[in-house]
């Protein structure tokens, strides 16, 4: 998916490009871009009102700390009981990644796989809800002798207890665009508190989209990190050769249709951005903007206090409780 959206990306600037040079005459190629931009204006998605939007990100009037996956350092990822240890540890919200099980049954799972986190193996398109929930997300946990009875959450579960705890909720949906922003779409209708107790965020501006499409009044992100097409979390090159550099032109392509038009058109409330991209003319550039800043995934306490105290900047942490060296849990 995020070949072919990047691809998108690519022919829409070729196609300006060729619109403006392919045009003799030196009134026809500026009318044409404007007539472009008079498009993108007319059918962009308008952002959910500011007040709403400042309500789900900063609900406590001021600083916002989201535990990433419910805090995986502390308890195991996308389970009920890390809801229920960031809730104790004071989190104003959790983020959670949605994935679906063979038989389109909403659950928690980051990995497209269940090797990582559970005792089992094989991918979510070949297993079931029956056969997902028999399976044990703190089996790999550090800490899973303390999580003894734990199972993969659905999705309205996860709902349902970040809700009774008065947190936040990211749901990040790493694709399933539509089959995603309608389950979505169903959540918002059984849980109307959620419009402003939640937000939607994506990698894939397709989501954003489908979302925006399926319910306008749903607060919204987009999530970033620089080179992520063309280079892993660790700065390894994804890829060898001719096509290593193809993903890096396409890296460009993205980041510069991100910052330039997609999210005016996408009309989103919030850019998720890696911490390390992140300074305090980034910050001004969306402040600037009615763009409000949360980056991912602050760790150390320095960091903590630099994005709490001198950015002022809304953070997702893997820990609310760990204040040193923690393994890199990359998004």
């Amino acid at each position: 998916m995020d070949f072919a959206v990047a691809t998108g990306y690519c022919v829409l600037v070729l196609v300006v490009a060729a619109m403006a040079s392919g045009v003799s005459h030196p009134v026809y190629a500026p009318a044409a871009l404007l007539l472009l931009l008079a498009a993108l204006h007319a059918f962009r998605y308008q952002p959910v009102p500011s007040e709403i939007a400042r309500q789900v990100l900063r609900p406590r009037g001021s600083h916002a700390v989201i535990a990433h996956r419910g805090a995986g350092y502390d308890a195991p990822e996308n389970t009920l009981a890390a809801f229920r240890k960031a809730a104790e540890n004071n989190a104003t919200g959790v983020e959670i990644d949605i994935e679906f099980t063979s038989d389109g049954v909403p659950i928690l799972m980051h990995d497209h796989t269940v090797d990582r986190t559970t005792d089992g193996t094989g991918s979510l398109d070949h297993l079931t809800f029956e056969e997902v929930r028999k399976l044990n997300p703190a089996a790999k946990h550090r800490l899973h002798k303390s999580f003894p009875d734990e199972k993969i959450p659905t999705l309205k579960e996860a709902i349902l207890e970040s809700l009774n705890a008065n947190m936040t909720i990211y749901f990040d949906v790493k694709g399933h665009a539509v089959q995603a922003s309608a389950v979505l779409k169903e959540m918002y209708k059984e849980y109307p508190e959620l419009y402003n107790r939640s937000i939607v965020c994506s990698f894939e501006p397709l989501v954003i989209y489908k979302m925006r499409q399926a319910d306008e009044n749903v607060v919204t992100a987009l999530t970033h990190r620089p080179w992520r097409l063309s280079y892993h979390g660790n700065g390894n090159p994804r890829y060898d050769g001719y096509k290593q550099y193809l993903y890096m032109l396409l890296d460009v392509i993205l980041d510069w249709c991100l910052h330039a038009f997609l999210w005016k058109l996408l009309g989103v409330s919030a850019f998720l951005m890696h911490k390390n991209f992140i300074s305090m003319d980034y910050v001004r550039f969306w402040a600037d903007r009615g763009i409000e800043v949360v980056a991912w995934t602050v760790n150390y306490a320095d960091e903590k206090r630099y994005f709490e105290h001198i950015l002022q900047c809304i953070y997702i942490t893997d820990s609310l409780v760990e204040h040193g060296l923690l393994p890199e849990i990359v998004k």
